[in-house]
């Protein structure tokens, strides 16, 4: 299975959502992204299983993520990808920097954040970023009732959801 590097980008109203040991966290209208890896054996199907928590809802949380994915008040949008055996996780936090959720998904690592805010779509900022890092973005819709169809730039294999 390939290996990869992945944002997801919720759009969401103005809420508060409860994130495990987090705490409740008051959210800003618009979008945000979360910034994971799926290095391990299993590879992209990781993306596929945050897609399937997105649209089936029914399970419960494990990761900071999760608690977003789970959350009504949180639509998942779309997932930008990109294969690759390399970290660079911590690289596209770190070029998509600014204002962001403390603490929020990045326990492994020494970054400020992995859930990032932005006032408009992050689509074509987000394929920027993984262009300069070498790497070909490709786009995925998520396709749940309440989401907005998004076109979107290339395709790929992200495991049995795709």
């Amino acid at each position: 299975m390939d290996k990869g590097v992945y944002c997801l980008v919720f759009h969401n109203p103005a809420c508060t959502v409860r994130i495990g040991a987090l705490g409740e966290i008051a959210f800003r209208k618009g979008w945000h992204i979360y910034v994971g890896s799926a290095l391990g054996s299993g590879g992209l199907k990781r993306l596929g299983r945050h897609i399937a928590l997105a649209t089936d809802k029914g399970k419960r949380p494990k990761w900071h993520v999760d608690y977003l994915l789970t959350s009504d008040a949180f639509p998942l949008r779309y997932a930008v990808f990109a294969v690759t055996s390399l970290r660079l996780e911590c690289l596209v936090a770190s070029a998509l920097e600014g204002e962001n959720v403390s603490c929020f998904g990045c326990s492994d690592c020494s970054c400020p954040s992995h859930l990032f805010y932005r006032k408009t779509d992050p689509a074509a900022e987000i394929r920027e970023v993984f262009r300069c890092l070498q790497l070909t973005p490709v786009t995925k819709t998520i396709n749940t009732p309440d989401a907005v169809p998004l076109s979107y730039e290339g395709s790929g294999n992200i495991g049995k959801h795709a």
